[in-house]
């Protein structure tokens, strides 16, 4: 009874708690003291399997052993039933091994003898898949620990336990058909946003509660990117029990050791590269989970043929290996076994979507990761800074560094040439770079810093292996080889042993493994350089064509013949295989990147001749291009700044940022605007084509455009045909356009439904802009209906179209069901009251529209009261604008009545309507009770002294308002008293405007008393109020005593001279006072003298405006000599 009762308060639930469904930890355990050492003994076999029984046992292999423990008289019939009747199966099993337990050692005996004795998976799992995971643990971790140093980031941030995979819905156009580096160039290391991140722990994780675990996982990224490394790291964390807990065995190869393997079988494969995995069923026979990892398609030899291969589903069978690959993705083969695949993007398409359950990207490093990565390495003598700086310089070497391999490479190199302490400026070009890159690797790897190696000492051997490497490296490029065995080394006459010297080591990595050890270079773009070496070398004394690696070709004889060459088949190359291998071709014409090779090429001497004829060779493959500008076209922009020929880039750099691109954009000057959207982030950010286009140009940008950020195409005079251009655009894949404004042109109904078919499936359009088109209640209606489905649509303006009461309508049923839309302007569409109550009725249940634009819409004081009543409701609006709508008094008492109890409205714009004193009394009334609206424009309205009074004294206590625009309210002194006297209560108000009121200088005396004691308001506007030199006198005074005012304007009074002065004098003890207009004041000569005066000594200001006070080039003299002496950030309008 005593064992069973300890047996009980094992198994007690009360003392436990719940781990993952299936098992229990034990709150309450005490250590085991040395008088019962024997007591694991006395509990049996039962408790040290007990994981793995429940864990491994089936619904027919429990049945076999209730039948056996019932046949030797262990569980009686009643026991039996018990368990039957314990509900699913893991309640089974635990029902019976709490019923052996109980039993004590009989039971335990009993049940051991069955399961050993038996002859099922279950059984064999059950005893020895601890021993076996173990055993398979310790063998990956002392395989993979040889590259621990080489894959860790000591830096925490940037370690790939801190990062996240991003989950994709499937590969772009751009991914699929372009060059690893075009694609990051186009989209400069930018991830699309509406991706979801995935921790490496959840890769193989239901997405959901009610999604199945992917079969099928395929992670792509660039060359460099650390797909094998994050591999690496996930055997790492399995192997110690961080990650995937629920695998029992990870099985991780790699394309390049399948390359040695030419026929084999699934099981022969595990077999050869994991030889203590003794018993295969077990592990791939589906009774427990396992992961088999294939690292690297893009280095594989054979092509997976998913159309023609041979089916198969014998583990034992032996197959090609490229069919027995084929077979497993399929799920011929190894159907329970999870499959993790990982490649470049473009190769990644081998694989039919169908087949693939799961696509992860990995991000490169961002800008702040860049400069993370270089402050933790870099961070002596503040080289991280100075590296910086340059990559900041040089965007082309900073959009680079988003690869982390290349990151590294970049800084190694740039870190070397800063400490070689050389007179030669950092690199510009790619090209010079790597030219530095191999120069360093080429030191014999002796200490940074020492005295620079002689040319003598990298003749030889070095030289040699140079021009056999570079062979190597090109005709593998043409083959799509990046991967090679030492026995292709010793084909093109490369020692093995001199392949591992230091220059050797430098750009070509060993790597070995069970099956076989192969070799790559550092990187892609390090091959490529070495293609490029090699090839121009060889093209000048070469009488065959190179690309042809036997001598059965015509013969072709000269550089440039050979040059021609290079470039026919590179812009013939669909996927753009050979765009770096050009760039660097072009580039080592120019004789600052060939310098740093000096001591490992033999160079004759250089006049600058064939960097000349290829500027024009190039210039002329710009202009007989195609009617649209392809990435392969803009290739030859780059290839033009590594041969740094840059006046054409520069010219059309300085016309865009000047907007004069207008009849400038011929072909040429097109594709150098497609390149400058690629390495120039201000461009591809926002770039301003405003008035620059017609419809062919944009037929030649198109592809183009389609990685923008930000498109300004306004007043370009387009019609309907280019907007079914544009809407072809949007509906692209790989479109990264987030805003596009398309304002001030000729865009119809039908151009307005070309864009709504686009929104449709578009998922990265954010802000659209119809202002000033003609789309009209026809193209309103369009658009709604995409809005109904769109998800991404943040901010449309659709500012006069003439959409009127039937497009309101179509607006208003977008509110009630779209959940996205923030920013709505539909001002000047003459929607009138009718379409007001619609959108008023809408915004009862919206919750998400925060702004809405309903200025010169006629809507009166009907369409006023509707949208009042939506506000008692709606407390999410927080900006409503309704400028001249023609609302008088009554309009204006209901929305006042509804800000009583509304809390959410923060801007209320009633400029330039017939509000009366009525109306600015109900304002009032509703300020005394509302603290939530904080700008209230009444500008042009008929308040008069009497309404603003009735404001002013509202605002003596409304802890709420912070801007407040009064102008052309015929106001004078008295209301100007008024608003002093709230001013030196209020401690909210910061901007306060009363531009044209006729206030005087006695409302500027008492408004300038106020400021004495007033410590919120920043700006204060007094343009055209009729005040003189006794009004800036006393202003002038308060200057002296406040100490928080930021911008004051006197625009059109009578300042005067005596004015400036004391303004001057006061300038010269205020700290606070940034910006002060003066603009047609009278102030002549002698005043402007006392302003240049004060601006000697007052060094806050920050702009300052003079025009139009007669102060002459004299005067403009002695203020400009000021400026620059003492006051050189302060801009002055003269």
């Amino acid at each position: 009874m005593e064992r069973k009762a300890h047996y009980d308060s094992i198994l007690d639930r009360s003392k436990r708690i719940t781990w993952q469904d299936d098992c229990y930890v034990d709150l309450q355990s005490t250590s085991r003291s040395t008088s019962t050492a024997s007591e694991p003994q006395d509990l049996g076999w039962m408790p040290k399997h007990r994981d793995q029984f429940q864990r491994f046992t089936t619904a027919s292999f429990l049945e076999e052993m209730l039948t056996h423990l019932r046949n030797v008289d262990v569980l009686s019939s009643a026991e039996e039933a018990k368990i039957k009747g314990a509900g699913q199966l893991r309640e089974q099993i635990h029902m019976l091994t709490s019923i052996v337990d109980g039993m004590g050692s009989q039971g335990s005996d009993s049940l051991q003898g069955f399961i050993e004795s038996a002859d099922s998976p279950a059984a064999q799992l059950i005893l020895n898949h601890d021993t076996m995971v173990k055993e398979h643990k310790e063998v990956l971790l002392q395989r993979f620990e040889q590259y621990r140093e080489r894959d860790s980031v000591s830096c925490p941030k940037l370690n790939i336990s801190a990062r996240t995979l991003l989950l994709v819905d499937g590969l772009s156009d751009l991914q699929l058909k372009e060059h690893d580096l075009m694609q990051v160039g186009v989209t400069r290391g930018g991830k699309r946003n509406h991706l979801r991140q995935l921790g490496l722990a959840k890769l193989l994780e239901p997405l959901t509660q009610v999604s199945l675990s992917p079969r099928v996982s395929l992670t792509v990224g660039v060359a460099g990117i650390g797909k094998t490394t994050w591999v690496r790291h996930f055997v790492r964390q399995w192997s110690l029990g961080g990650v995937c807990t629920d695998v029992s065995f990870v099985l991780p190869f790699t394309f390049c050791e399948l390359n040695s393997l030419e026929k084999l079988s699934a099981e022969r494969l595990v077999k050869m590269s994991f030889p203590h995995l003794t018993d295969l069923s077990l592990v791939l026979g589906g009774s427990c989970k396992t992961l088999l990892i294939l690292d690297g398609l893009d280095e594989f030899h054979s092509t997976l043929n998913f159309s023609d291969a041979a089916s198969c589903s014998d583990p034992k069978k032996e197959v090609p290996v490229d069919d027995l690959i084929t077979n497993i993705i399929r799920g011929n083969l190894l159907p329970s076994v999870s499959i993790w695949v990982t490649s470049r993007p473009g190769v990644a398409s081998l694989i039919p979507g169908g087949l693939v359950d799961r696509v992860t990207e990995i991000p490169g490093f961002s800008p702040k990761d860049i400069q993370v990565f270089l402050n933790h390495h870099f961070s002596e003598k503040d080289f991280a800074g100075k590296i910086w700086a340059h990559l900041e310089a040089h965007k082309i070497l900073m959009v680079m560094c988003y690869i982390p391999c290349i990151c590294w490479l970049v800084a190694d190199t740039l870190l070397y040439i800063m400490q070689s302490g050389t007179q030669e400026g950092l690199p510009k070009t790619c090209t010079e770079l790597y030219a530095h890159f191999c120069c360093m690797k080429a030191e014999v790897g002796e200490p940074r810093g020492r005295e620079p190696v002689k040319v003598e000492q990298l003749h030889g051997s070095n030289r040699k292996l140079l021009g056999n490497l570079g062979r190597l490296a090109f005709y593998g490029l043409l083959k799509h080889k990046y991967t090679f065995t030492e026995q292709d080394l010793r084909a093109y006459a490369i020692d093995v042993l001199l392949s591992q010297s230091s220059f050797g080591a430098g750009v070509l990595v060993r790597e070995e493994s069970v099956l076989q050890t192969s070799y790559r270079f550092t990187h892609l773009t390090l091959q490529e350089f070495l293609a490029a070496v090699y090839y121009y070398t060889s093209s000048k004394r070469a009488i065959f064509d190179l690309f042809s690696e036997s001598s059965m070709s015509w013969p072709k004889i000269g550089f440039q013949n050979h040059f021609r060459n290079a470039f026919q088949h590179s812009q013939q190359a669909e996927d753009g295989h050979l765009d770096v291998f050009v760039r660097f071709l072009a580039g080592l014409l120019c004789p600052t990147a060939l310098k740093p090779l000096a001591g490992l090429l033999a160079l004759s001497k250089d006049d600058g001749y064939l960097k000349t004829w290829a500027a024009g060779f190039l210039q002329g493959l710009l202009v007989s291009g195609g009617a649209v500008v392809s990435l392969r076209s803009v290739n030859l922009a780059y290839c033009l700044h590594e041969l740094q020929h840059t006046e054409m880039l520069r010219s059309v750099e300085e016309d865009l940022r000047l907007g004069s691109l207008a009849g400038k954009l011929t072909r040429p000057h097109c594709v150098v605007l497609g390149y400058l959207l690629h390495v120039s982030p201000e461009c591809s950010e926002r770039i301003n084509l405003t008035a620059s286009l017609n419809s062919t140009t944009v037929k030649c940008l198109l592809p183009q455009l389609l990685y923008c950020s930000h498109l300004r195409l306004e007043n370009n005079h387009f019609k309907d045909d280019v907007m079914e251009l544009l809407g072809s655009l949007m509906s692209a894949k790989d479109c990264n356009i987030q805003k596009i404004s398309l304002a001030d042109n000729a865009i119809s109904s039908k151009g307005a439904k070309a864009l709504s078919r686009a929104l449709l499936v578009n998922r990265t359009l954010t802000s659209l802009s119809l202002r000033s088109n003609n789309i009209g209640s026809k193209g309103a209606k369009f658009l709604a209906e995409a809005l109904k489905m769109n998800q991404s649509m943040i901010s449309i303006n659709l500012q006069s179209n003439a959409i009127e009461e039937e497009g309101a309508k179509a607006l208003a049923e977008v509110l009630q069901c779209n959940r996205k839309l923030v920013s709505l302007n539909i001002r000047k569409n003459s929607i009138g009251a009718g379409g007001a109550k619609r959108i008023a009725n809408a915004l009862k249940t919206n919750r998400t529209l925060a702004k809405l634009l309903l200025c010169s819409n006629q809507l009166g004081d009907k369409g006023t009261v509707a949208l009042a009543e939506a506000l008692t409701f709606n407390h999410t609006l927080l900006s409503l604008q309704l400028q001249s709508n023609s609302i008088s008094n009554k309009g204006m008492t209901a929305l006042t009545k509804a800000l009583r109890v509304n809390r959410g409205l923060v801007s209320l714009n009633l400029r330039e309507n017939s509000i009366g004193v009525e109306g600015a009394k109900h304002m009032a009334d509703a300020l005394h009770e509302n603290n939530s609206l904080q700008e209230l424009d009444l500008t042009a309205n008929l308040l008069h002294d009497e309404g603003i009074q009735a404001i002013a004294g509202a605002i003596k206590f409304n802890q709420g308002l912070v801007s407040l625009h009064l102008q052309w309210n015929f106001i004078k002194s008295t209301a100007a008293k008024a608003l002093a006297d709230a001013l030196r209560s209020n401690v909210t108000m910061q901007l306060l405007d009363l531009q044209e009121n006729a206030i005087g200088n006695d409302g500027v005396i008492f408004l300038a008393e106020a400021l004495k004691i007033n410590n919120s308001l920043r700006s204060l506007c007094l343009q055209g109020v009729s005040a003189g030199t006794s009004g800036a006198i006393a202003m002038a005074e308060a200057l002296v005593t406040n100490g928080t005012l930021h911008s004051l304007d006197l625009r059109g009074n009578a300042v005067g001279m005596e004015g400036a002065k004391a303004l001057a004098n006061a300038l010269k003890s205020n700290r606070s006072l940034k910006s002060l207009n003066l603009q047609e004041n009278s102030l002549g000569m002698d005043g402007a003298i006392f302003i240049a005066t004060a601006l000697k000594g007052n060094h806050q200001l920050t702009y300052i405006n003079l025009q139009g006070n007669g102060i002459g080039e004299s005067g403009a003299k002695v203020i400009s000599d000021a400026i620059k002496s003492s006051a050189p950030t302060c801009v002055v309008d003269m």
